[in-house]
């Protein structure tokens, strides 16, 4: 039997079989899937094939050939991967500039895994009623920069405070027939987004911690809800950062969009554009071309160093 993964806890997903039936499965043995280290081997957005038990649960025998999945690097398990959903039309990623502030070193290393594996991804830019003038600036800052990359930006006012179906209605038509993962960091406001598109999910948000200005996680497990007009929402707990994975160095360049542009002038093949003579990228950057901030997520991925937690310049 045949069915969409639609939910994880861990231990038990959620699968809705092809005839509509909704079934809780396990993981039949020792199953791994082949070539990829993965503390999650069966993920939201799955299509597997089911054994049901007598019970009325499932094991889950077999997965089917993914076109695309968002990979991250597991937090606990530095050489374990965590797949965030499969099969993917496109990602949400949902950013704030304060409330909590989410860094330009995670929404690069976001893109950059969304480029490795193809998936389109709409950068969300939420909270603008909370920010202050200088910070409405820096915003205003962001979105040139990344639009002019060539990613598609939008801004949201969806606070619990704040009426957000008129902010919200703008996503529909982008939400519209498609799966769509929804990711960021934790308190960034994505269950109360949720909530706007599909007022009966009745998601738990939760205020920011004060001391640190960041999030606390309110959605505990990956789910995927049903739009009324059509297309998927996969729902994740909020990530804190994101360790890359599986990405090799002599590839990382193409998953930077502008840097690959300028890289094909370069004089060497192999230009690492970090000291070369001859490297067009250097140049660009000089010639600011190339932001400064998108240079240096770039060169924490390549040397492989942990996300800063400060906040770039433009």
């Amino acid at each position: 039997m045949r069915g969409l993964v639609i939910k994880n806890t861990g231990s038990w997903y959620t699968v809705r079989t092809d005839d509509g039936r909704t079934i809780e499965s396990k993981i039949k043995g020792n199953f791994r899937l082949k070539g990829i280290r993965s503390t999650n081997p069966v993920a939201v957005g799955d299509y597997v094939h089911l054994i049901i038990n007598q019970e009325g649960t499932a094991f889950i025998s077999e997965i089917e050939d993914r076109k695309n999945y968002i990979i991250r690097k597991s937090p606990n398990l530095s050489k374990q991967s965590h797949i965030i959903a499969a099969n993917l039309d496109q990602a949400f990623l949902v950013v704030t500039v304060n409330y909590p502030e989410t860094s330009t070193t995670f929404i690069d290393r976001f893109l950059a895994s969304a480029e490795a594996y193809r998936v389109p991804v709409v950068l969300v830019f939420n909270k603008y009623d909370l920010l202050d003038d200088d910070e409405r600036r820096y915003q205003d800052a962001a979105i040139h920069l990344y639009e002019s990359i060539g990613y598609k930006c939008v801004t949201l006012q969806a606070t619990d405070d704040a009426p957000v179906e008129r902010s919200i209605e703008q996503l529909h038509p982008l939400l519209k027939d498609k799966v769509t993962l929804l990711s960021g960091n934790s308190g960034v406001g994505k269950s109360t987004i949720i909530n706007g598109l599909l007022p009966d999910a009745n998601l738990r948000t939760a205020e920011i911690s004060d001391s640190h200005n960041t999030g606390m996680h309110t959605t505990t497990f990956s789910e995927m809800l049903q739009l009324s007009y059509g297309g998927y929402i996969i729902d994740t707990p909020g990530i804190k950062g994101f360790g890359t994975f599986d990405i090799d160095k002599e590839e990382l360049t193409s998953y930077f969009r502008e840097i690959f542009k300028f890289s094909e002038a370069c004089r060497f093949n192999n230009c690492t554009h970090t000291h070369e003579p001859g490297c067009a990228v250097l140049k660009a950057l000089e010639e600011h071309y190339i932001a400064e901030s998108r240079y240096n997520s770039y060169l924490s991925m390549l040397e492989d160093k942990d996300e800063n937690k400060y906040r770039e310049a433009f």
